[in-house]
């Protein structure tokens, strides 16, 4: 039987309207949830899904305070802007887009945000927290990949899971937040001998490589959930995820859409998040 197709949009559309919920909560006691989205240089790509957040921020009652800087930008100036931003009580969530121009270091930007600001949760802070199994903003697009395998109906827990990718921002944390959930967890990426092997064996394959059609149809287990982070466009313009789709379709219980699938969701709880920062903005 073919897999169920995971509906990325449908489920996102569910939690903004929580989010837009507890949004106009706050706002009824005098907080208005504040983003601060702070992009340098034109990179396509970053600015339609920056203009996407910003549009997302205001359905869901969010204020965003854009920040549009040019390509030569210096270190120091971005860093500035930070420090300024982490000083206002009307801003909860910074969020800088990367990549960034060369000349700038990422990771020392990242660093200068403050924790309980980190709505993409790259701060070592919240990177060390997550880890730890405690409460910290973690990175959105984990949290939408768990959130997605556990719409399916899908009990995490002894399930054997494979994470192909092994970046800071999808696969090392979506493996932490799998092993908190008590899967047993194979970090796999582009060296990995055997590959097929590895995601043969899995419960739970999530694919974020950044290789159009990496993960071959036929190395999935009978049955198993499949996330696809990835997001690849080809010379047609035609977009084509990490996993080989019509034939994991035929293996699969569960599959997301490139797109429509995780993308989604990593808006919805970039939006969670920052309605998180200012629910604890009350009582800090």
């Amino acid at each position: 039987m073919p897999a169920s197709i995971i509906d990325g949009k449908k489920k996102a559309m569910a939690i903004r309207e929580v989010v837009a919920r507890d949004a106009a909560a706050l706002a009824a006691e005098g907080v208005v949830p504040g983003l601060a989205v702070v992009v340098v240089g034109q990179h396509p790509a970053s600015q339609v899904y920056v203009r996407n957040k910003r549009t997302a921020c205001r359905k869901a009652g969010i204020e965003s305070f854009s920040h549009d800087l040019p390509e030569e930008t210096s270190e120091e100036e971005l860093l500035s802007l930070i420090e300024k931003l982490n000083r206002d009580d009307g801003v909860h969530g910074i969020l800088v887009q990367l990549p960034l121009p060369a000349h700038i270091d990422s990771a020392r930007v990242i660093d200068a945000i403050l924790p309980h600001k980190d709505v993409d949760g790259f701060h070592p802070e919240n990177v060390g927290l997550l880890n730890l199994g405690r409460p910290c903003l973690a990175p959105c697009t984990p949290q939408g990949v768990v959130d997605l395998i556990e719409s399916t109906g899908t009990e995490i827990s002894g399930k054997r899971a494979c994470v192909i990718g092994r970046s800071n921002i999808v696969g090392k944390p979506v493996a932490a937040m799998l092993m908190a959930r008590n899967a047993t967890v194979t970090v796999c990426h582009s060296r990995t001998q055997e590959l097929d092997g590895e995601v043969g064996r899995a419960d739970i394959a999530v694919a974020a490589i950044g290789r159009p059609e990496f993960v071959k149809g036929s190395w999935i287990k009978p049955g198993a959930v499949v996330i696809d982070v990835g997001i690849n466009r080809r010379e047609d313009g035609t977009l084509v995820g990490d996993v080989e789709f019509k034939a994991a379709c035929e293996r699969a219980s569960f599959i997301t859409p490139v797109p429509g699938g995780v993308g989604p969701m990593t808006i919805a709880m970039l939006l969670k998040n920052t309605v998180e920062a200012a629910s604890r903005a009350i009582v800090r």
